[in-house]
């Protein structure tokens, strides 16, 4: 169910101003030197990034990392979908969804399966439940902290680095 006013394209090296730009206007801090390491990480097959553009104006982006830096899966073989932000004003039009659909592609053709780690905390609340409505179950390994294992009756801060894995699977076809 594509959105014609809705187009995803893999990064381009002339676009790293552009998307820090956006980014900064949106408050979403993404230093530029960050943008312009996940573009060199592109060219040298380490990263996959996706960009989306609404009406022709970016929209947002999304990584596929090769190999996560969340020790289950990358001893697993399991490319992770990495660092998901849609601006502010457009989301809820069904962005997420497309980068989420052209990124679950590629995984899928090159790897069978892909995965995600998802914050706890209200702000994510979007996320969550768009991973679950896609179909991404639990690893089944509990609560990460800095992809670490949460060990029962430990105290870690609710922050970015507090996180549940999730993983999906090619469906049969």
């Amino acid at each position: 169910m594509m959105n014609p006013s809705i187009e995803v394209r893999q990064m381009a090296e002339s676009d790293v101003d552009l998307v820090y730009r956006i980014f900064a206007e949106h408050d979403i801090k993404k230093p530029r030197d960050y943008i312009l390491k996940c573009w060199e990480q592109n060219v040298a097959g380490e990263r996959r990034t996706l960009l989306a553009f609404y009406e022709g104006h970016f929209a947002g982006s999304l990584h596929l990392l090769a190999t996560s830096n969340y020790p289950y899966f990358a001893e697993n073989g399991i490319p992770e979908i990495n660092d998901f932000n849609v601006i502010p004003p457009v989301r809820k039009l069904g962005i997420g969804n497309e980068l989420m659909e052209a990124v679950e592609r590629i995984a899928f053709e090159k790897y069978g399966k892909v995965g995600i780690g998802v914050g706890l905390y209200q702000s994510y609340g979007n996320a969550q439940r768009l991973y679950a409505k896609r179909g991404y179950i639990p690893d089944g390994r509990g609560l990460m902290y800095k992809e670490q294992p949460v060990t029962p009756g430990s105290i870690v801060c609710a922050d970015d680095d507090l996180n549940l894995f999730f993983i999906k699977f090619k469906p049969n076809d």
